[in-house]
């Protein structure tokens, strides 16, 4: 028995005070008040108590009173209550239990159960304050361990953007560098991928691609679009930037750039131990952005839907686009022209439901031309005919 528990009595009656003192007082440290009021200003000034003995007939504030507003107080609501009565209904029990009172002991007093109850309540109040203070303690852990998740999580996110933009700034680094090999270009790059990125939007509710097309493949199609032609970095200076017409064998250079631009990619890939959709889409891009519908492209000969989807919607903005720049190899052609070249392939250059999509958003196309139009174009031009020279 721990002779520290603090028991407060209440009653109106002083001799029914002295019983309990002389029932308790040996056991337990015990206050007294000789009234409601009294009650609450103890329990006000401190110290807590463990258990309240609360008669309940008394004048002014009653017990079941004192009860109630004991337990609306939060400070104090968690120390159990002890009605003191001589009332027996089995109403008035409801009542003062409904109130939040723990237990009754009616009068007159039957000292072995007094002792009991007290005894009883105050081990069980002790087991419920321990059991909350854990719970709280535990309340405590999980709000702190959130904290640090949250704070792991915003971590985490910082770095997946920090990652991305790490991933975007490569992209144009790479793109930057290529340029440099093929300056005729200009904005070239910043217009496909938003040619591309419109082409996919306008086509994703087709029910031919409704379940593949989305926000997200859209996304890796945007950010994939500007390596299309990363592999001319391979390509000598002497076919990629030669003034006047190549040569069969040239030609064949040239056309390696595709296979350059997809081992650069497959190298990175393995370097970086990923097998990221990303890459996959770049991949596709760079290495069959020049395959024809009709299986007359290259590298690889491919024809119809064999063409991977990405390359398809490559192919209409990096010939259209060079359609309306000027090159080395020719002028820049009005849009109206362009546009009837381009509706002119369907079904043999180009993939037929494609080209429909462009004919539908071909303003679109006009608009991103208009807000990255190329400087003016100091090069020098050299022969070429037909829509393959067009794009190298």
């Amino acid at each position: 028995m721990n002779p520290r528990h603090r028991i407060l009595t209440v009653d109106d009656q002083p001799e029914n005070l002295l019983i309990l003192e002389d029932l308790l007082g040996v056991q337990y440290d015990l206050q007294v008040a000789h009234s409601g009021s009294e009650a609450l200003a103890l329990l006000s000034a401190g110290p807590a108590v463990d258990l309240i003995l609360l008669d309940v007939v008394m004048p002014a504030v009653d017990g079941f009173e004192i009860c109630r507003r004991i337990k609306a107080d939060p400070r104090q609501r968690h120390i159990p209550v002890i009605f003191l009565t001589s009332l027996d209904s089995v109403a008035d029990e409801e009542y003062g239990l409904s109130l939040g009172a723990e237990d009754f002991i009616h009068k007159p007093f039957s000292p072995p159960v007094v002792l009991a109850r007290v005894r009883n309540h105050l081990k069980l109040g002790q087991a419920t304050r321990q059991l909350r203070e854990q719970n709280e303690q535990l309340e405590r852990l999980v709000a702190a361990r959130t904290e640090e998740v949250q704070r792991q999580a915003a971590q985490l996110v910082r770095r997946e953007q920090d990652l991305v933009a790490a991933q975007d700034a490569t992209i144009m680094a790479f793109c930057a560098l290529a340029e440099t090999r093929d300056n005729e270009t200009g904005n070239h790059i910043l217009r496909t991928r938003y040619y591309v990125k419109a082409l996919a939007e306008a086509l994703k509710d087709h029910p031919q691609y409704r379940g593949t097309l989305n926000d997200e493949i859209i996304l890796l199609l945007y950010k994939s679009a500007p390596l299309h032609d990363l592999g001319k970095v391979g390509i000598p200076d002497s076919v990629l930037l030669k003034p006047g017409p190549l040569s069969p064998e040239e030609w064949e250079i040239m056309k390696r750039h595709c296979e350059f631009g997809r081992d650069a990619i497959d190298m990175a890939a393995r370097e970086l131990g990923s097998s990221e959709d990303f890459l996959r889409c770049a991949r596709e891009i760079a290495y069959s952005h020049h395959e024809r519908w009709d299986g007359k492209g290259y590298p690889q000969g491919l024809a119809g839907a064999a063409i991977p989807l990405s390359a398809r919607l490559m192919a209409i903005a990096d010939v259209y686009d060079a359609l309306i720049s000027r090159r080395v190899y020719k002028p820049a052609f009005p849009p109206e022209r362009a546009k009837a070249m381009i509706l002119g392939e369907r079904g043999t250059q180009f993939d037929p439901l494609i080209v429909d999509v462009f004919g539908e958003i071909a303003g679109t196309f006009d608009a991103i031309a208009e807000v990255y139009r190329d400087p003016p174009y100091p090069g020098v031009h050299r022969p070429a005919s037909g829509m393959a020279a067009a794009v190298q």
